[in-house]
């Protein structure tokens, strides 16, 4: 069990605690983004200050909540009273509306099964009928949209529409710096079940330098969204290759959504213009994709130029790895003299016949057969490295560098996995590294993991790590291992963090350990598994592979 405990908060929150949370994001929006504003914007901003408590309040709960479309006998909060009359200043600022047109499926979404057989004609109204079917009929009748009065004129309730979602939209991508977080990270926080570290940030940090990187992550977000629902690509190619931001945010994500369009585009057989989006692409595979597809398109010669020349200064060890069997390949096929193939690592084999488990996976299993009192087992992946890693190097991963932290719930930086995450901060963790000399690095980390428990990290695995476990994992794992292993995290930390063996034995009598790799029947090494093994046979760790098959 964890000796420390999540910062639960146990008294109730203060009654109207969502409408602070909001006063507070645009006075964190005035104070920094005040140049960036749209006139609309600000005079939200201004406007919104000068209303009425219950109808600021109203209108952040219909923020808050999923939709546009609110019908008045659902919208009930004590703390607020008469929403109707709260919402009057609302609708005089046309903020909300009573009579957005709604269509046959928004409408469905709002009725009840029987208040559809009630209030509505539809072609069979038997009782026996699913809200489901009904709601089919109605979409089927093909109507032009309606207000939800001209929809039900008898039905005894109205609709307030929100007519601001797009412009809340973009006030909390300016707070945020992206729309996949949304409002409830302040309540979240509030009641303690998310704990951020708190990093100074300065009025000059933030994601948006202008009012175009804005339109431009619009206009990023739109395209994905456009390929995500299945829109013709090359309506969308143009666009995005068009693009271009100094940004390097912005300029982070075309990247990532050239990539991803260029792997539809090869699956689909257009490798002409997948390699268009490859060569413009930054992302961590598409230098190695274009070698692929090249080979693809019958261009060997051209293949192998491209190969050699990145394989001059490969990214990153994956890279590394398809490149050297790229080259194979080709030289092969264009029958040229092979260079001499690295040397394989020498994998140490452990042979397991078990009886198969009716639950639980093979690595259980091993791990239940391996296990003793005496030589502990513990099923860790990736978690265990990951996360001393992350303990040990914290101030380096959340110092508060320009352009890394834009508010307070960040539970990474935002350039974390981009090439020049670990350059920015190379003195910060080579000091952390240096700590390993030291002999006192465990209580440090132990000190650490105390002070900062359950606070989110992009390494940390807290629900994986106890203090027990991270003492034994301490004492038994040495700190030349440790820096090791943590030097290689830092020359790719997205693809590095992955790969490492499934179970870790500790002997803690003679202070050491093993990891281990399992395989059940059928199951080979993966790519980023191998390059693991073999980093670890360089560097002395003892890491074993077990093969299991079952008893008949």
């Amino acid at each position: 069990m964890n000796t420390a405990t999540t910062p639960a908060r146990s008294d109730p929150l203060p009654e109207f605690y969502y409408l602070a949370n909001f006063r507070t994001a645009l006075a964190w929006l005035s104070q920094r983004y005040a140049d960036l504003l749209s006139i609309e914007e600000q005079a939200f901003i201004d406007h919104f200050a000068l209303l009425a408590q219950p109808s600021q309040a109203l209108l952040v709960r219909m923020i808050m909540r999923r939709g546009s479309h609110f019908r008045l006998s659902k919208l009930s909060y004590a703390e607020i009273g008469d929403c109707l009359q709260a919402a009057q200043p609302l609708l005089a600022h046309n903020w909300l509306s009573t009579e957005a047109l709604l269509t046959a499926e928004e409408l469905a979404e709002l009725l009840r099964k029987d208040e559809m057989l009630s209030h509505l004609t539809l072609p069979d109204q038997r009782k026996s009928q699913s809200k489901a079917a009904l709601s089919e009929q109605l979409v089927a009748l093909a109507q032009q949209p309606q207000s939800f009065r001209q929809w039900c004129p008898a039905l005894d309730d109205q609709l307030l529409s929100l007519q601001i979602s797009e412009l809340c939209d973009r006030l909390r991508l300016m707070f945020f710096g992206n729309l996949g977080q949304d409002w409830s990270e302040f309540v979240l926080a509030d009641l303690g079940i998310y704990r951020y570290e708190a990093v100074d940030i300065s009025p000059q940090s933030r994601g948006f330098q202008s009012r175009q990187d804005i339109e431009d992550y619009l206009l990023l977000r739109d395209l994905r969204q456009q390929a995500e629902q299945g829109a013709e690509l090359t309506a969308i190619v143009a666009p995005l290759l068009a693009f271009s931001s100094n940004n390097p945010y912005l300029a982070q994500r075309q990247s990532r959504l050239l990539f991803q369009l260029g792997q539809q585009l090869e699956k689909a057989g257009e490798l002409e213009q997948a390699l268009a989006l490859y060569q413009r692409s930054q992302h961590g595979q598409a230098r190695w994709r274009q070698v692929r597809v090249l080979e693809l398109l019958g261009r060997d010669n051209q293949a192998l130029e491209q190969a050699e020349a990145f394989a001059q200064k490969p990214g990153s060890d994956e890279e590394s790895q398809r490149l050297a069997r790229a080259l194979t390949r080709l030289r092969r096929r264009l029958g040229l003299s092979q260079s001499k193939p690295a040397k394989a690592f020498a994998e140490v084999r452990m042979d397991l016949v078990l009886d198969q488990p009716e639950h639980g996976s093979v690595e259980w299993a091993v791990l239940e057969h391996l296990h003793s009192e005496s030589a502990p087992v513990f099923y860790l992946e990736n978690t265990l490295l990951c996360s001393l890693f992350g303990l040990l190097c914290w101030e380096a991963i959340f110092a508060p560098l320009p352009g890394a932290f834009f508010h307070p719930f960040h539970s990474a930086p935002v350039d974390l996995y981009s090439d020049d995450f670990v350059p920015r901060r190379q003195q910060l963790f080579s000091d952390c590294l240096a700590r390993l000399d030291q002999p006192d690095y465990p209580y440090l980390m132990l000190a650490r993991y105390q002070e900062k428990y359950a606070t989110q990290s992009p390494f940390v695995f807290w629900q994986m790590l106890d203090e027990p476990l991270l003492k034994l994992a301490l004492a038994c794992i040495p700190a030349a291992h440790l820096r090791v292993c943590f030097s290689r995290l830092l020359r790719d930390l997205k693809a590095n963090r992955a790969g490492m063996p499934d179970l870790i034995q500790f002997y803690p009598e003679r202070n050491s350990y093993r990891m281990i790799e399992v395989k059940g029947p059928g199951d080979r090494l993966q790519d980023n598994q191998k390059r693991w093994l073999n980093f670890a046979a360089e560097q002395g760790i003892a890491v074993e592979v077990c093969y299991v098959s079952w008893r008949a």
